[in-house]
């Protein structure tokens, strides 16, 4: 192909020939530099050589925005990449994608905690537990976008504002910002002040850090040592159980006389429930009417190890639901019908054992006012719920019941330490050893319950 010197009035004179759809002229000083000019008159600078026996042919721009000595200068760079067997194209994708990476990173280190706290929560409540193959509980849910609330809320119950979540001033810090230096000042306040409560936020934290080294957008953002670094570690409170936060024997009766006179029924059969059968308190109050058998006597929990697990509905907590399920039943009178009919809210049962008008989820969510109005009723010390359920364990004790037969009513992972021989037992059983656990406690409550009228709802109290 012929070559002429580039020149001003070489370049602006080229034109394409009546009949073609372009025309080229081609540079004598650079190498594989030439002009295209279409049928359209539109004209661009080209750099085209031969690589490994193929021809490429690369685009270096407009002769408006580009003067000959420049276009000459890009065409001899390309030139040289292909002498070292570089394909231009290859490495101008290359620059591209790293340009791009670069840029990606930028922006991946200035997501903030808050950013990714919202997807977080996200996924929790989208997806399955991977440990409980179950959805998250609303509860949990909640206590988590508690951490890391802002506070001032007017309180849903009593008066007053709602505190500042423990987490919240992590909101607007980037990820990389989270280092063991910021989370120890963090948790240095929050264990002076409310220490079970950030033990609590540390547990949380460290699970969100682990969770976003497991995404792709925000993994090795987070230092990695943010929990685990012993500047943090060591200002942990002790997580050994509050000396106490057990019922003894001798405090059943006082207990049970203040939960059974809370006005609210749904609540009072709530405590009993969770005393009487040992469960994590999301699992029985999620519990739902169709999960309930009265004619069989068991009724199905949600299970963190298992998923679901079924036990044995005992006399005294059966006569409970009777009567919750009599109220959940009776429809209200026919002025407050037609009202709720009006409002577009026909009236219907509803499907929770334990329901609750105030939370969003339609069961009862809440339940620990009125458990520490009871228990400061009833003059005993400070119980968690969790120590009703730890209760049913120490309590059983008293009758020599066998570990595993506890476990399995509570919904414990198997443990062969503690029985030679871990074995599944059949719900009849479970049921023996139950209802013994049940008419143990009611005795020394001094509640008189006779099973045989249980439809009829009759306890009966010793004087």
């Amino acid at each position: 192909m012929a070559k002429v010197n580039f020149t001003a009035a070489r370049v602006d004179g080229h034109k394409c020939p009546e009949g073609k759809s372009q025309a080229f002229i081609w540079d004598s000083k650079a190498p594989g530099l030439g002009l295209r000019v279409t049928k359209n008159g539109a004209k661009a600078y080209i750099f085209q050589a031969k690589l490994h026996g193929d021809t490429i042919r690369i685009t270096i721009g407009d002769p408006r925005s580009w003067d000959i000595d420049q276009a000459q200068e890009e065409a001899r760079r390309l030139q040289r990449l292909v002498d070292d067997g570089v394909d231009p194209r290859e490495h101008a994708a290359e620059k591209r994608a790293a340009m791009a990476a670069r840029k990606a990173e930028v922006e991946r280190q200035d997501v903030t905690f808050a950013d990714a706290w919202d997807a977080y929560l996200t996924e929790l409540r989208t997806k399955v537990s991977p440990k409980t193959k179950r959805p998250r509980s609303a509860q949990y849910i909640e206590d988590h976008r508690k951490l890391a609330a802002p506070g001032g809320a007017p309180k849903k119950r009593g008066q007053g504002s709602t505190s500042q979540g423990p987490l919240y001033p992590l909101m607007p810090l980037k990820l990389p910002e989270l280092t063991s230096v910021r989370i120890a000042a963090l948790l240095e306040d929050e264990v002076a002040e409310r220490p079970t409560s950030a033990a609590y936020a540390y547990r949380v934290l460290k699970a969100f850090a682990r969770w976003c080294d497991g995404q792709d957008r925000y993994t090795g953002i987070v230092p990695g040592d943010c929990y685990s670094s012993p500047k943090v570690t060591a200002l942990l409170p002790s997580t050994k159980t509050r000396e106490g936060d057990s019922l003894e024997r001798e405090q059943l009766a006082a207990w049970f006389q203040a939960v059974r006179a809370l006005p609210n029924p749904v609540l009072s059969a709530y405590l009993q429930g969770l005393l009487l059968n040992g469960p994590r308190r999301e699992e029985l109050a999620e519990l739902r009417w169709d999960e309930v058998d009265l004619r069989w006597n068991k009724m199905k929990l949600g299970d963190k190890v298992e998923g679901t697990r079924v036990i044995p509905l005992t006399p005294y907590f059966r006569s409970l639901l009777l009567e919750l399920k009599r109220i959940n039943d009776t429809p209200p009178n026919v002025t407050q019908l037609k009202a709720m009919e009006a409002a577009g809210t026909p009236w219907k049962p509803s499907s929770w054992v334990f329901p609750s008008d105030a939370s969003e989820s339609g069961h009862i969510e809440e339940p620990r006012y009125a458990h520490q109005a009871a228990i400061q009723e009833a003059g005993l010390p400070h119980l968690t719920l969790q120590g009703l359920r730890r209760s049913f364990g120490t309590l059983a004790e008293w009758l020599e019941v066998p570990t595993g037969i506890v476990a399995q009513i509570q919904g414990h992972k198997p443990s062969a330490l503690a029985e030679k021989h871990y074995r599944r037992r059949p719900l009849d059983l479970l049921r023996m050893w139950h209802a013994r656990i049940e008419a143990w406690m009611l005795e020394q409550a001094g509640i008189r319950f006779e099973p045989e009228q249980a439809t009829g709802l009759k306890v009966i109290t010793a004087a």
